[in-house]
């Protein structure tokens, strides 16, 4: 994509994650920090592959001046989300809509950030429109923070469900806090993230619910 990107000198957006920092030893993230991941470890061929795509992104941006912009993205979750895609959010609002245990990995105490889709969105364009000297590595997320116990209790309450909470072990270097430092994006971009966490999951619920329920319908109609 690079190569192709290279060839007609078009802008080109990378994807990359907060999965770059690891387990980070500094909170909140900021750009220059340069994380804390095991590059041997059960999560890192996803976290090794985005800090090598960044890499390439600005090698192509040094050898042959390629337009790049390179953005961290934040726990992003909204409709459309596929219920089975392993995301906390979409786990947790399916789990408790079928009336699941909702399944909390560790004691819920570690933290993440959640940003709704339409401001992640606006942040993307916001970027891709910025002046080409504007490159990143720029964090897009909402600096929001809360445990994933937390999480999973508001859940709980939005959908009145009547699931349990369950605890199992933590997976090998799981990150346990995760929040972003935008300062950078709300000076270059002018972006703020507005939508509540409160808002984003009642929005995130209702679309789950409308998925099951036509699922439940087809399953009954055949």
């Amino acid at each position: 994509m690079l190569g192709l990107a290279k060839r007609p000198k078009a802008k080109i957006f990378q994807a990359s994650t907060s999965e770059v920092y690891g387990d980070p030893l500094v909170h909140p993230q900021r750009e220059e920090y340069w994380g804390n991941v095991n590059p041997i470890g059960l999560r890192s061929c996803y976290d090794e592959w985005k800090r090598c795509a960044e890499t390439l992104f600005f090698d192509y941006y040094r050898q042959h001046n390629l337009r790049i912009k390179v953005a961290r993205i934040f726990n992003t979750y909204g409709p459309r989300m596929h219920p089975n895609d392993g995301r906390v959010v979409s786990n947790f609002i399916v789990q408790a809509l079928r009336a699941e245990d909702i399944i909390i990995y560790g004691d819920g105490s570690q933290s993440r950030s959640f940003c709704y889709v339409s401001d992640m969105i606006e942040g993307f364009i916001r970027f891709m429109n910025a002046s080409d000297d504007c490159l990143g590595s720029v964090n897009l997320g909402n600096p929001g923070e809360f445990s994933i116990r937390e999480l999973a209790e508001r859940v709980i309450v939005l959908t009145g469900s009547k699931s349990r909470i369950v605890n199992r072990p933590l997976p090998s270097d799981d990150p346990m806090q995760r929040q972003p430092d935008i300062s950078m994006a709300r000076e270059k971009l002018s972006w703020n993230p507005s939508v509540s966490l409160e808002l984003g999951l009642a929005e995130t619920a209702k679309y789950f619910e409308r998925l099951l329920s036509v699922g439940l319908r087809s399953n009954t109609q055949r």
